[in-house]
């Protein structure tokens, strides 16, 4: 005489995820609300290219701007670490949140007296970067030689020549630099969206 058994819900199929194969069907929901809704994801790129555009016109004020953005959001952070160490001030990290708040409201205070020097320092940091990036890259490629190591060997040409070029302009590049970079990711991403929404448009249906 068999034993009746009971069924562990845990192990009961999702609502909408029977069959062999239950991704096939998320897939095809995606693709559908991906095709439906192509319109907005082509009017999100050209409103980012527009945007970059304007960004890499007035980079300059773009520049300024960011570093401005950027202390006042520094001030904020510092605002919550400090009212957060003394809120919870009986655990033990409370000097370490309250160090940190002060540390964020120095900064963001510099920043916003002094956003040209600023910008000027974060893109001398940027420069350096990009060039122990760029020899780190360089080095990599021509010592391992793996798979594809050619794109990374080019990789790390460009970045060390773009760090080059922004030291040997510094200080003049870093009243534009941040600003340009910040545009060119705008039209990338932007491009990126377009191309996304109408190929989502020329999905069957």
């Amino acid at each position: 005489m068999s034993t009746p058994t009971t069924e562990d819900p845990a192990l009961r199929p999702a609502p909408g995820f029977a069959g062999p194969f239950p991704m096939a069907r998320v897939i095809h929901e995606n693709l559908k609300e991906l095709r439906e809704n192509w319109f907005w994801f082509v009017l999100l790129g050209v409103a980012l290219i527009v945007l970059g555009a304007v960004a890499m016109t007035y980079s300059v004020l773009t520049t300024v701007t960011t570093a401005l953005f950027f202390g006042f959001f520094l001030l904020g952070a510092g605002v919550f670490y400090i009212l957060g160490a003394f809120c919870t001030r009986g655990w033990g990290g409370f000097f370490l949140s309250l160090l940190a708040g002060i540390l964020h409201l120095a900064v963001g205070v510099i920043i916003l007296n002094h956003p040209t020097e600023a910008v000027l320092l974060y893109t001398l940091l940027l420069a350096v970067f990009f060039f122990v990036e760029g020899l780190f890259r360089i080095v990599a490629a021509l010592t391992g030689q793996f798979r594809h190591w050619g794109f990374v060997l080019l990789n790390g040409v460009v970045t060390l020549v773009l760090g080059v070029l922004i030291w040997r302009q510094w200080p003049l590049s870093g009243l534009y630099v941040v600003g340009l970079f910040l545009g060119i990711n705008l039209v990338v991403s932007g491009a990126s969206y377009v191309s996304l929404g109408l190929a989502a448009r020329r999905l069957p249906a």
